[in-house]
């Protein structure tokens, strides 16, 4: 090979390190003085990958100086999935320091299901207060009725510390906060008195801590606290009173059914009588046209008829002495033969 060549060559060697060493230089004699053992050329293929090597470096300094042995394909693997470098490596450090089995499998695993896995080692080493119920809902206690009906009114701090084991797919906080209010209204209602509970409030929390609320969480119940308990409503007796009301609404809607009925027993009545009455009428008129027939016939004499008012009038006297009498018509005179 003539040796224009081979300077050729050697000059765009040369232009290469120096263009390697000028973006590169700084990180890679960093990362030699730190013993992380990064080259110029796995630098600038990160690049290619589109991978920050900055954040390569400073990141596996940190581990190597921690004794973590985590490689730089492993980091870029982690990267290029969508993770975040920097909050695993900073986990892995805290835990280690803390003694806690963390490997770097599962802090990604557990970082790329969305948790925060700084937050959850750090949670392990300092065990997490959450109040039941939670504030930010808007409500500031748990109601529940002992069976004397006298509602109490609770608060409880529940002292919890991250699970590594069950992290990934483990419940949240939500779930420890729905089962402690559901065993602190447990509690509660089994209760036979409210003062039991006044005198007692430990009760509370060893029912709640005999029940395993934290099967199947990302966390492990350390204590139940109750910070404190109000009394509230007698509901007992405002549920009879309600119930009293009821029934009273009820027997008046029985009550108005059988007057309605009652006035229209009455008023049918009333129009039976005005038939009858009506009736009554047309057979008394009946009985001038009679009259006139026995006397055409023959079958009715003159002193017959004197006879008959005679009698009538009796009646209708005593009938207005007594004050039972009501006033009729009067029979029309004999008529003219």
């Amino acid at each position: 090979m003539p040796m224009y060549v081979l300077g050729i060559l050697a000059v765009v060697v040369a232009f290469i390190f120096l263009a390697l060493l000028f973006s590169y230089g700084r990180m890679w004699i960093n990362s030699i003085a730190a013993g992380a053992g990064i080259g110029l050329i796995n630098l600038f293929m990160m690049s290619l990958r589109r991978v920050p090597p900055a954040m390569i470096v400073r990141e596996r300094i940190a581990a190597v100086k921690s004794g973590l042995d985590i490689s730089t394909d492993q980091m870029e693997a982690h990267f290029l999935a969508g993770g975040d470098v920097q909050r695993v490596v900073e986990a892995l450090i805290a835990a280690s320091k803390a003694d806690i089995p963390l490997d770097w499998k599962k802090a990604c695993a557990i970082d790329l299901a969305g948790r925060d896995i700084k937050l959850a080692v750090q949670t392990s080493v300092y065990p997490k207060v959450i109040d039941v119920p939670d504030p930010a809902k808007g409500k500031e206690t748990i109601d529940a009725v002992a069976k004397d009906g006298i509602q109490l009114r609770a608060k409880a701090l529940v002292t919890v510390r991250t699970n590594l084991e069950r992290l990934v797919g483990g419940a949240t906080e939500e779930t420890i906060i729905a089962r402690v209010g559901e065993a602190i209204v447990t509690a509660i209602g089994s209760a036979e008195t409210h003062k039991d509970v006044l005198k007692s409030p430990d009760l509370i929390s060893k029912r709640a801590l005999e029940k395993g609320l934290d099967a199947g969480t990302a966390f492990e119940i350390l204590s139940i606290d109750v910070k404190y308990v109000l009394v509230g409503e007698n509901i007992g007796a405002k549920l009879q009173a309600d119930q009293a009301e009821a029934d009273k609404r009820v027997a008046q809607a029985l009550a108005e059914g059988k007057r309605a009925m009652g006035v229209a027993r009455e008023a049918e009545m009333t129009a039976s009588i005005a038939e009858n009455r009506a009736k009554v009428v047309l057979a008394e008129a009946e009985i001038p046209k009679a009259i006139s027939q026995a006397f055409r016939e023959g079958n009715l004499g003159i002193m017959d008829y004197y006879r008959l008012r005679n009698i009538q009038a009796d009646s209708e006297m005593r009938q207005a002495i007594a004050g039972t009498g009501e006033q009729k018509p009067k029979p029309p005179t004999a008529p003219t033969t």
